[in-house]
């Protein structure tokens, strides 16, 4: 036990020594890993959260059929309901929509607003729930064939548009954080390297005194890992001061914007799994830094 004890005494002192050495390079290491963990923390919760969206919008089987002008929507309901896929049929008035929409604009003077426009240039909408989501294209291409409805949308176009946009953000995410966790990588292997390179002479009289090749690398190797867990710890703090921001930002009455918070909060699971892949991967970093390191310097 005693001797264990020495060891560990001893390879704590020698990467405090190495960190001493190392001066300001130390924060260039760790702020490079931190700010390439933080991006890629940030796509994989952005992923997570366009995932738990796709898969809200996937359960939706509403569509929602625009009327020309002039059309009631009660005129029309009766032949929409009479659709064997179609499930129910709500009609949302166009006064009730542009009250809606007055409300959730906070327009203070409603009268007003609708006298400059005119009158209210909203038409009247049906709500059509189909009983199957496979039922959704074809009861939209035949919505669209009746002479009353202007056009439809459903949720397959946003949802479509999501994984577009999720599509888009994993390029380039990718992309940059390739190029920044090389220049991690890049950074981490410098400093140790001149922290090597300045205590060139200490390892050459170590070596003469019978020390071994792998307890005079194993210092390097834990400031390395040092860095990396550095790095990522600071990641996860920023992270999550961001996602609590954000989240107290969309923290209103409206239920679009509520909505929205349910459903970019993450599951306990991944909350879990991000601390764990942040510190992984910051912990990988500097092991390879380190090994890269330690390949450019002479040691018999």
């Amino acid at each position: 036990m005693l001797q264990i004890l020495t060891k560990l005494r001893y390879l704590c002192r020698e990467t405090l020594s190495g960190l001493q050495r190392g001066g300001w390079m130390n924060w260039a290491a760790i702020s490079t890993v931190t700010v390439s963990l933080f991006l890629f923390g940030l796509s994989l919760q952005t992923s997570w959260q366009l995932d738990a969206l796709l898969a809200h919008f996937g359960s939706q089987l509403e569509i929602s059929v625009y009327l020309q002008p002039d059309i009631s929507g009660q005129d029309v309901i009766d032949q929409v309901q009479a659709f064997p896929t179609v499930q129910e049929v709500r009609v949302v008035s166009k006064e009730e929509a542009w009250q809606s929409l007055l409300y959730e604009l906070r327009v203070a003077d409603p009268d007003y607003a609708t006298q400059q426009l005119e009158g209210n240039p909203l038409v009247d909408e049906l709500k059509v729930t189909a009983y199957s989501p496979q039922s959704v294209p074809n009861l939209v291409e035949r919505l669209t064939t009746l002479p009353q409805v202007d056009y439809c949308v459903y949720i397959n176009e946003a949802r479509e548009q999501f994984e577009q946009l999720q599509a888009g953000l994993s390029w380039v995410s990718l992309s940059l954080i390739s190029i920044l966790s090389i220049t991690a990588i890049a950074v981490v292997t410098t400093t140790l390297h001149l922290i090597a390179v300045a205590r060139r002479n200490e390892l050459e009289i170590m070596q003469l005194v019978g020390a071994t090749k792998v307890w005079i690398i194993i210092p390097f190797i834990c400031q390395g890992i040092l860095f990396g867990l550095a790095g990522g710890i600071l990641s996860l703090i920023l992270i999550t001061t961001l996602r609590t921001l954000i989240a107290q930002f969309l923290f209103t009455e409206q239920e679009f914007l509520r909505f929205l918070t349910e459903q970019l909060t993450l599951t306990s699971l991944q909350m879990s799994l991000l601390p764990l892949i942040l510190l992984s991967g910051g912990g990988g970093i500097g092991l390879i830094s380190s090994y890269l390191a330690l390949r450019r310097l002479a040691l018999r």
